[in-house]
């Protein structure tokens, strides 16, 4: 099982490194004044993370097969390796956001140009990837920079929990039916009970408060300045929140399983 726990650790590494990159997406939009197609191209990133997540949902689930026919599997430790997976693939997008920034202000300038993603991807030659390493940049992390963006400490935490219901819904629920054999089939597909939660904290609280910030942005030359440091400050955050899924597994899956019993 080793051999299929990596490639499961590998897919939830993509899947949360793909959609915390996001950021640096509407942060090249925002600088290039070109935010509607970088909101395009942010629509294929996700699509990038949930082909994998077609992939690793269902190696995820043979865990819990596997532990049902072996007393000894510890499917709880394997579980936690995984939402490890998904706080190194956020912190991995974190070291590699000043890049990536860079980069996709190319492929939007590139983009306008073409006209269409076949016709990007098309054009791009070998030398054209062999200069991607100009732009290159080492992450700066300075904490003094961070105290007075207007970010309230209540967003910031909401933020951390959203992300941790979102990071833990489709483990719980296979752990609460492993928890639960007799209803297994219906805890598997109860993943929706966390990620409702976390869908409707985000859709509230979360989105609208961090378009109100891009669109001041796009106004604001001194806003501007300050969007990559509160982009930085929602992934580190969202990096906490991956680590708090840790604590959030085991309640999850007994709520999952409680709501399961009821109905």
């Amino acid at each position: 099982m080793e051999q299929q726990l990596l490639i499961v650790f590998a897919m939830t590494m993509i899947i949360h490194a793909a959609e915390t990159l996001s950021y640096s997406i509407r942060l090249a939009g925002v600088r290039l004044n070109k935010i509607a197609v970088a909101l395009s191209l942010t629509g294929i990133i996700v699509l990038v993370s949930r082909t994998a997540n077609l992939v690793q949902a269902p190696l995820t689930a043979k865990f819990v097969d596997f532990a049902r026919d072996h007393a000894s599997f510890d499917l709880l430790h394997y579980l936690r390796v995984i939402l490890l997976a998904s706080s190194i693939g956020t912190l991995v997008a974190i070291v590699l956001f000043p890049s990536f920034v860079g980069l996709f202000a190319i492929i939007i300038r590139r983009l306008e140009v073409t006209g269409s993603i076949p016709k990007l991807i098309s054009s791009v030659t070998l030398g054209q990837l062999r200069n991607t390493k100009r732009y290159l940049r080492a992450p700066r992390l300075r904490i003094s920079q961070y105290r007075y963006l207007g970010i309230s400490k209540k967003f910031i935490l909401l933020n951390m929990v959203v992300t941790s219901f979102y990071t833990v819904g489709v483990l719980a629920s296979l752990y609460a039916a492993h928890l639960l054999p007799q209803f297994s089939t219906t805890a598997s597909q109860a993943s929706g009970i966390i990620n409702g939660i976390a869908t409707i904290l985000l859709t509230v609280f979360i989105d609208p408060q961090l378009g109100l910030i891009t669109d001041k942005a796009l106004t604001d030359s001194q806003r501007r300045e300050q969007l990559g440091k509160i982009y930085v400050l929602m992934m580190t955050t969202r990096f906490f929140g991956t680590m708090l899924a840790q604590l959030v597994l085991v309640p999850a899956a007994y709520f999952i399983g409680a709501i399961v019993k009821w109905i």
